[in-house]
């Protein structure tokens, strides 16, 4: 019965791989048509700077606004507000966390309707991405074509924001823009006399620039570019100012040898795992676990056209893989602690009524994170096994006094009752004793409270329901396993001294 409880538990836990933490940071990813103007992206993030400074002005201690960049990539459409929260002392209430700010944010932003403004906190971990929540890449694995699996991407993006339980979830990289497209006549070019490697030398260092020096300026080392000026590389038709030396030391026009059409295309050129794909980044709603919104996303994209994966990346191909892990590291930590027991009991079932006090320690640590709201992660896994541990402790203590109290020569189940009183109150004493420890962790707050009352909740409601029911059943499973065994009286010790 009390495996069914587990297990019912366990199904209905949340799962996550690390729990949130409120760093005391956060960001704001601000996306404009493409085309847009810098101008006009100044105006939007000024927009968002004010918000914050009027709505959030309690709790922010400062931010620095960017244009023209973002973790997306460079352009004149892109923005970028880095903001820092006052110390966490100074704001204790739940309402004035990152999470709940960044929250308030999303739905303001969601009103805007001349670009897309996302407010998204960092992860756990730094280096595992830029931003907490899910990262996933759609893949075009049946070869459908770039603009199919646009098609995909944008299907996939309007389904996912009907869903309640999913939030900011947004392309990461930059949308399809016009491009202008110089081409080269190179028969025409040979017949002129131009070298196409001193065209295309003029064009690039004309239109994009190119870097060919440095020089000092007040102890500071610059670098020296060159590139046309701005007047005369704005239109299409601007390259007809620029003039190539043939062969015989003329200036010819470039648009004598070359000509610009328009066309539609990605400016970046994303894969994964080989294949095109689109980076798309996302997070759950408040009170969601990651594990859940990760499964709702693979529920959405099963329902696209054929020839488009899923597959995971970052932070979100951890999770998956650390639990497809976990059911593989409770059974190597139970069989390890079983492998130990029979070699101090020297048998094979002895053990067995150790091992089954510790089902009542995890039920209780299952209990503790459904009450406390906590998700399945990893440092629930590591309060499980910790909790696994300490129940086992407790019983070890009546076990190991019970057989050598058999071994004296006294019947089963008074040497099991004796070995009960006897440690009744060591085991209370450790056990309030390493309770009361843990209790800190499990109502801290403030800078890492995540992990801690993760690991803290787990291992307090793991150790409540091991102490009081590892007292009464741990005796009961010794008996029945000994009776099982034959219930034969252990052999005496050998005592050496002189007969009376």
């Amino acid at each position: 019965m009390i495996l069914g409880i587990i297990a019912v538990g366990f199904s209905r836990l949340p799962t996550s791989f690390l729990p949130d933490e409120d760093q005391g940071q956060f960001f704001t990813l601000i996306q404009l048509p493409q085309g847009s103007s810098i101008e006009r992206t100044f105006e939007v993030v000024n927009d968002v700077y004010e918000y914050y400074a009027t709505e959030e002005e309690d709790i922010l201690s400062g931010a620095f606004a960017l244009a023209g960049f973002n973790f997306t990539g460079n352009g004149q459409n892109n923005g970028i507000i880095f903001a820092a929260t006052k110390d966490w002392s100074e704001r204790p209430d739940p309402s004035q966390s990152v999470a709940a700010l960044t929250q308030r944010a999303n739905q303001h932003f969601s009103q805007f309707t001349e670009a897309q403004v996302f407010a998204i906190a960092p992860p756990p971990i730094r280096s595992l991405g830029n931003s907490g929540g899910f990262n996933l890449y759609l893949q075009d694995s049946g070869g459908i074509g770039h603009d199919a699996l646009l098609d995909a991407q944008n299907q996939l993006l309007g389904m996912a924001r009907q869903e309640s339980i999913l939030t900011s979830v947004r392309p990461n990289g930059l949308p399809d823009a016009p491009e202008l497209n110089i081409e080269l006549d190179f028969q025409k070019a040979q017949a002129l006399g131009i070298s196409l490697s001193d065209a295309t030398s003029l064009l690039s260092v004309a239109y994009g620039g190119r870097y060919v020096n440095d020089f000092i300026d007040r102890e500071r080392i610059k670098r020296v570019y060159v590139q046309g000026d701005a007047p005369y590389r704005m239109q299409p038709e601007d390259i007809s100012y620029w003039q190539a030396r043939n062969a015989q030391g003329d200036m010819i026009p470039i648009d004598e040898i070359a000509s610009t059409n328009w066309s539609f295309g990605s400016p970046q050129l994303q894969r994964y795992n080989g294949m095109p794909a689109v980076n798309i980044q996302g997070a759950p709603a408040q009170g969601v676990s990651s594990g859940d919104a990760m499964d709702k996303m693979e529920e959405l994209v099963d329902r696209l056209p054929d020839g488009v994966t899923l597959e995971w990346s970052g932070i979100s191909a951890q999770e998956r893989d650390s639990g497809n892990q976990a059911v593989l590291l409770y059974a190597l930590s139970i069989a390890f602690v079983f492998l130990c027991l029979a070699a101090l009991y020297e048998s094979w079932l002895v053990p067995v009524a150790v091992l089954l006090v510790a089902p009542f320690g995890v039920a209780g640590a299952v209990a503790a994170a459904h009450f406390r709201g906590l998700s399945n992660d990893v440092f629930f896994q590591v309060g499980l096994l910790t909790t696994v541990g300490l129940a086992s402790k407790n019983a070890i203590l009546i076990v190991e006094f019970a057989k050598g109290l058999e071994e004296q020569g006294k019947e089963l189940v008074q040497a099991t009752l004796e070995a009960v009183e006897m440690r009744f109150r060591p085991i209370l004493m450790t056990s309030f004793a390493f309770g009361f420890g843990v209790l800190p962790l499990a109502i801290s707050s403030g800078a890492g409270a995540g992990a801690r009352v993760a690991i803290g909740t787990t291992v307090l409601g793991g150790i409540i329901f091991a102490t009081f029911f590892g007292l009464v059943f741990a005796p009961l499973f010794y008996v029945v396993v000994r009776k099982l065994t034959g219930g034969k009286p252990l052999k005496p010790r050998e005592t050496s001294g002189v007969p009376a």
